[in-house]
């Protein structure tokens, strides 16, 4: 270490030390107000991550209350898939009377049957699965409640019924989805959308989609061009089947629309693992003049970009 005397440069020091205490005092100045500037920014931010990861963490210790529709087809079956499938909280099954005097209790979290209204549509064209955490801001109302998942789960109006076939599905990945919420703030992250799996991941994995999923972008052309081997399109029945039985190494489409879709109405195109229901692919787009329901050409591009290209 190299030490210099300084004692005969004194009046150096002497001569500039005022201007350089101005100048510190100028730059603590300046630093408190930048600093003052920002801790309302700083705040927010805190605040938002506060709520996203630390008001659900109790989440896993805290009953669900599955609100049944009060339907009766749709109540025997969330009856026995939520027994089947329900694993990562205690839960209890209740009326939708009873969810209306329990949802301002921050006890309790809620899975509710919700109907989603876009801007455009005169009525709710869709119906979701939705997890709630119960609270005071219930008062205002179910959009007022703090969210933790929601997945489309079919039209509002004359649902198909397929539905049901997939309800285990869309129970796990709702599950999977809360879990991570509470590990990587998947709001913050972009949603579903992001959370679903990288479909370069199935890049070998075999596909079924039912033909109705597809919209009329995809012609015979189209699947001629892209779809491989492992590819196969079949009528909705056989598809659902397909996702009923389990089978491995399998990904199966489910698509949920309106029954009567305006323009400005919303899609949503899912891809999931028929065995493990892990949820592959995860888009919507908004109904329109050149755009219709199912599966568009840009969606097919994306699923079949990581596979071997046809020779």
């Amino acid at each position: 270490m190299i030490f210099v005397k300084l004692s005969k440069y004194r009046h150096l020091f002497c001569n500039f030390a005022p201007d350089c205490i101005y100048m510190k005092y100028q730059m603590r100045k300046f630093l408190i107000l930048i600093i003052s500037a920002l801790m309302p920014v700083l705040a927010c931010a805190q605040a938002q991550i506060n709520t996203k990861k630390m008001k659900i963490a109790d989440f896993p210790q805290k009953v669900t209350k599955v609100v049944l529709p009060g339907n009766s087809f749709y109540d025997t079956a969330f009856q026995e898939d939520v027994a089947d499938r329900w694993r990562v909280s205690p839960y209890e099954l209740c009326t939708l009377d009873e969810f209306e005097s329990l949802k301002g209790n921050d006890q309790y979290y809620f899975l509710v049957l919700t109907q989603g209204q876009f801007k455009k549509e005169q009525e709710p064209g869709i119906q979701f699965l939705t997890l709630v955490k119960g609270g005071a801001e219930a008062a205002e109302g179910l959009n007022a409640m703090l969210e933790i998942a929601t997945v489309p789960f079919a039209a509002a109006d004359d649902p198909s019924g397929r539905e049901i076939t997939y309800l285990p599905a869309l129970l796990d990945i709702i599950q999977n989805y809360a879990l991570g919420s509470i590990e990587k703030d998947f709001s913050n992250l972009g949603g579903l959308s992001n959370f679903a799996t990288n479909v370069s991941k199935a890049a070998d994995m075999n596909i079924v989609f039912a033909d109705e999923d597809l919209s009329s972008e995809i012609t015979e052309t189209a699947m001629e061009e892209m779809f491989d081997s492992k590819i196969e399109v079949m009528d909705v029945d056989t598809a659902d089947e397909v996702a009923a039985e389990g089978l491995q190494n399998t990904l199966v489409s489910y698509v949920i629309a309106p029954a009567e879709p305006i323009s400005g109405s919303f899609c949503y195109k899912l891809l999931i693992d028929a065995n493990n229901h892990e949820l592959f692919y995860f888009r919507k787009h908004k109904i329109g003049k050149k755009t219709g329901t199912g599966f568009l050409l840009e969606d097919i591009k994306r699923i079949t970009s990581p596979r071997p290209k046809k020779k």
